[in-house]
């Protein structure tokens, strides 16, 4: 009898390198090392990927990054169609930011990428056929979605950015520090920072983000209200 160890055909056979295996590889090496490390050498330094068969399924990096764009975007839920316009705003603005968080720059990746992936397109019909449902006009339903697509977007960019300075472990230090600063600024010079040092040192970013989302939709209703 052998005794060399029993391998079978599936252990054998490495997965087929298609468009989805380097997307999905992508999303792997995002995650693990960030925007500014996704370089398409060190994605074909990753098992299952060589560097040759890359460009046989992805013509360059700006088409990796639509691509992992409109990956992104098919794992953030539609809107599930209840409820009133604002609701149904309020539901996709939050569906977005918690899609565009769980992974490590997936912001950058959107804002930087056009919207040409059919996964993300759906995401854009839906929020204008939200707008037009309502009664806003071609061009207000427009003009609407583009300022709530830059506000979630921004938002989370923003978000990420602070991560990154301040990794979760210090971030109560951070604000206190900065809160001690403003307060200590000289009163009659900066009278406004002072009084609000508090406010300006809080670290609820769920509050800040339903701050502008709620203004925002205040400002829509008054604007279907004025045509």
């Amino acid at each position: 009898m052998s005794i060399v160890p029993y391998r079978s055909a599936e252990r054998r056979k490495r997965r087929p390198l298609d468009q989805a295996a380097i997307v999905a590889a992508a999303l792997a090496l995002l995650d693990e090392a960030g925007l500014d490390q996704l370089t398409m050498r060190r994605l074909a330094e990753r098992p299952g990927v060589k560097a040759a068969s890359l460009y046989r399924h992805v013509r360059d990096k700006d088409e990796l990054l639509a691509l992992l764009a409109d990956e992104i975007s098919g794992q953030i839920p539609l809107v599930r169609g209840t409820g009133g316009w604002r609701e149904q705003l309020t539901e996709a603005a939050w569906n977005v930011r918690r899609g565009l968080r769980a992974h490590r720059d997936a912001a950058r990746v959107v804002a930087m990428t056009p919207p040409a992936g059919p996964r993300r397109l759906r995401h854009i019909e839906s929020i204008l056929k939200i707008l037009r449902d309502a009664g806003f006009s071609r061009r207000d339903a427009a003009h609407a979605a583009y300022h709530c697509n830059n506000f979630v977007t921004e938002f989370v960019a923003d978000e990420a950015r602070f991560d990154a300075f301040a990794p979760r472990a210090g971030r109560k230090k951070l604000f206190a520090q900065a809160r001690a600063h403003f307060k200590s600024l000289p009163r009659d010079q900066y009278p406004t920072v002072v009084e609000l040092a508090d406010h300006l040192t809080e670290d609820d970013s769920d509050r800040l983000f339903r701050f502008g989302l709620d203004t925002w939709l205040r400002g829509l209703a008054r604007l279907a209200r004025t045509r």
